[in-house]
């Protein structure tokens, strides 16, 4: 029937038709399942050192930060030398601070200052490591698969935050928060070999010197001169950075919940299985061409659901929310990631992805600390609810000052992603 949504599954031609992304994919899947193990030991240990919901939030600020100053700087390395050589060089510092975490740990340090001091050691080298990394689906894959390999990405995310913040539950009550930083450790080191293994990839323009001709402040013009990007990035800062719940979660289960360990765990879970469900069905938004609205209406349910959560009173009820929050998160993710890479010509991708990278990692840091302070002043509840109301509020705003946005269409399948191209280069340079 015509205008009926054909639901698709998980659409895997990423993984059959590039050697090269099926390695990425590989290594990205173990990373990510090592940070969501060691993302739970340090919530759990900074919780277990201070007992308050300020520490926890500030946990959002240690890492923020360096995303936004670190993210920024590795945008213009990843526009000028090898993208491969500048995530291989960042994942080293990365898997020194993973060390560094499990030796503090086994130290029995009761000091949460070096305990942020390495978190942000990592966030840092991950920062400026994450621009290039953004780069490589749309460079291994045909543009009407970048979508497909972002869900991809995505699906294993989701997978590593149902596994791993239960397993990491499992490790720090049997073998304590040593044993689940040295697994995040080990993690890093698959993550590593996997990047070694890929092509080189030098942006257009750049030789092997890494000489290259273009204006200095080319990706950031293009954002703002483009509303379907600024437009994309708001409305992920809306739902961040106004509806984040994480830092809560401690206070939430200790409240409503007796402070189990393991109810935190599936808090974390219910996430994922919310993004695993939509990831496996991903193929029904891969293959729509109006990425902006598709967006724009998931990062709206994720706000809704998360003030719901702040009202649910019953376990399953606060999980369902939780659930129907991961789905909505994983179609706008994986939307705007495509949106942002086909929309970005590639000598601008770096330092355009450095802003993505900024507000999508830095945006929930930072929401979580000022989620964290307003339910010290506050409560928990009124903290998730006035901020996911306050987020549907901000989305609405976005789409009703940006048709561009909501009129966006994808490429067809025949199109390449977007060159660098005259006209391009003569907006990014004013």
């Amino acid at each position: 029937m015509k205008g009926c949504v054909r639901v698709r599954f998980l659409d895997t031609r990423p993984l059959r038709s590039s050697q090269s992304f099926r390695d990425l994919w590989i290594g990205t899947s173990a990373s990510q399942l090592g940070g969501q193990m060691a993302n739970v030991a340090v919530l759990a240990q900074v919780w277990d050192l201070t007992g308050s919901p300020v520490s926890t939030g500030a946990i959002g600020l240690v890492t923020g930060l360096p995303m936004v100053l670190f993210g920024l700087l590795g945008g213009t390395l990843a526009d000028t030398f090898d993208r491969r050589a500048v995530v291989r060089a960042t994942t080293v510092g990365q898997l020194l601070a993973a060390a560094g975490l499990c030796a503090l740990a086994m130290a029995d340090n009761r000091n949460v200052l070096p305990l942020f001091a390495l978190v942000a050691v990592g966030t840092s080298c991950s920062a400026l490591g994450a621009p290039a990394r953004r780069t490589f689906p749309v460079r291994l894959l045909p543009g009407d698969q970048v979508a497909a390999g972002l869900a991809l990405t995505n699906l294993s995310f989701q997978a590593a935050m149902l596994i791993g913040p239960a397993t990491a539950g499992l490790i720090i009550a049997r073998w304590d928060f040593a044993a689940a930083y040295a697994i995040q450790a080990v993690a890093v080191a698959v993550s590593m070999l996997a990047v070694i293994r890929l092509p080189a990839m030098r942006p257009e323009g750049v030789d092997a010197a890494g000489g290259r001709r273009r204006p200095e402040r080319g990706g950031w013009r293009i954002v703002l001169r483009r509303p379907t990007l600024w437009g994309s990035m708001a409305t992920d800062l809306s739902a961040t950075l106004l509806a984040m719940p994480i830092a809560l979660f401690p206070l939430v289960n200790e409240i409503r919940f007796g402070g189990n360990p393991q109810t935190l765990g599936l808090f974390l879970s219910a996430v994922a299985v919310g993004g695993i469900t939509a990831g496996l069905l991903s193929g029904t938004v891969t293959r729509r061409r109006r990425a902006g609205l598709v967006q724009l209406s998931a990062a709206g349910v994720w706000g809704l659901a998360l003030a719901c959560f702040g009202l649910a009173g019953p376990l399953w009820l606060a999980l369902g929310c939780l659930a129907v929050a991961g789905a909505a998160d994983t179609v706008s993710v994986v939307t705007r990631g495509a949106l942002v890479q086909l929309e970005t010509p590639d000598a601008y991708r770096g330092r355009v992805s450095s802003v993505e990278h900024v507000i999508g990692v830095a945006g929930p840091e930072l929401g979580n600390f000022r989620g964290g302070l307003l339910a010290s002043a506050t409560s928990a509840s009124f903290s998730l609810v006035f901020g996911g109301l306050s987020a549907v509020l901000a989305i609405a705003a976005v789409s009703a000052t940006n048709a561009p946005l909501r009129a966006y269409r994808t490429p067809p399948a025949a199109a390449k992603p977007t060159a660098p191209g005259v006209a391009d280069a003569a907006a990014a340079a004013g």
